[in-house]
């Protein structure tokens, strides 16, 4: 399984993609919902954060709260629930 750090990396650096095909979703701690953000709307990525900017502040999501990433509607990857079996 690829490393979301190493795919959001590609996603903004590799020049045979287009960051504007991407949404990503993130867990939100609060509402116990998975809220959907385009990948343009990352501010920058710092340690192991994404920073957003909502309502002119600056918030951190954690890399570990993302828990899909899709291109072009189509899921490109997903992170697998800790309670899962094999």
């Amino acid at each position: 399984m690829q490393y979301i750090a190493d795919l959001i990396n590609k996603i903004k650096w590799d020049e045979n993609e287009n960051p504007e095909d991407y949404v990503i979703g993130y867990e939100d701690r609060i509402s116990k919902k998975i809220v959907e953000i385009k990948f343009t709307e990352i501010k920058r990525i710092e340690g192991n954060f994404m920073v957003l900017e909502r309502d002119l502040e600056e918030v951190d999501i954690p890399m570990h709260r993302i828990r899909v990433v899709k291109k072009q509607g189509n899921i490109v990857w997903e992170r697998a629930k800790a309670h899962e079996e094999p």
